[in-house]
């Protein structure tokens, strides 16, 4: 961003909330008759990137899963319903936090299955990284998360400043030997 390009203005967390449902089906099945978790990894990455959109009013590409806990299986029949949030803002890029929950839909009764933290980067008109608007917290627990995102990000930028210094198999060339 220039000097010369005004500040965007900043968009509450509640702006970018996105939730998807998705019934789960026979073909969702793995080999073992659950809900298979590439499939709910889709699911998890389509939601993520709706809600970065929502933030950024750009298009986005998924740079980073960085956490996915999967707690308990979802069964077919089962209906997933996905919430995604902006929790963290940088310059260009975005963490969203991705909450998993499987409802019965003839009882009601529903079970959280999974959350997951993944970073996109907005894109300009030529696919360039380009300013997103900054977070606008509104409560306590959005604080504490954005927090936890900026420790997240932390560790992320260590792994890489790491991965960037430690050659492959020992190679000081970084080759492959």
């Amino acid at each position: 961003m220039t000097q010369d390009a005004p500040a965007l203005p900043g968009k509450p967390v509640s702006a970018s909330r996105v939730t998807l449902a998705q019934l789960m089906q026979p073909q969702h099945a793995s080999y073992l008759g659950f809900v298979h978790g590439g499939e709910i990894m889709r699911l998890i990455d389509e939601v993520g990137a709706l809600a970065c959109m929502r933030h950024a009013g750009r298009y986005v590409v998924t740079v980073a899963v960085d956490q996915i806990h999967f707690n308990e299986p979802i069964r077919i029949g089962n209906l997933v319903l996905l919430t995604a949030e902006v929790s963290y803002v940088g310059r260009t890029s975005m963490e969203v936090e991705v909450q998993v929950v499987a409802e019965n839909p003839l009882t009601g009764e529903r079970r959280h299955t999974n959350t997951a933290y993944l970073v996109y980067v907005a894109l300009d008109e030529e696919g360039r990284p380009t300013p997103v608007p900054p977070l606008l917290l509104e409560n306590e627990h959005q604080r504490r998360r954005f927090q936890e995102a900026q420790e997240r990000r932390a560790v992320r930028l260590a792994r890489r400043r790491q991965r960037r210094v430690t050659p492959l198999h020992g190679d000081p060339e970084g080759g492959d030997g």
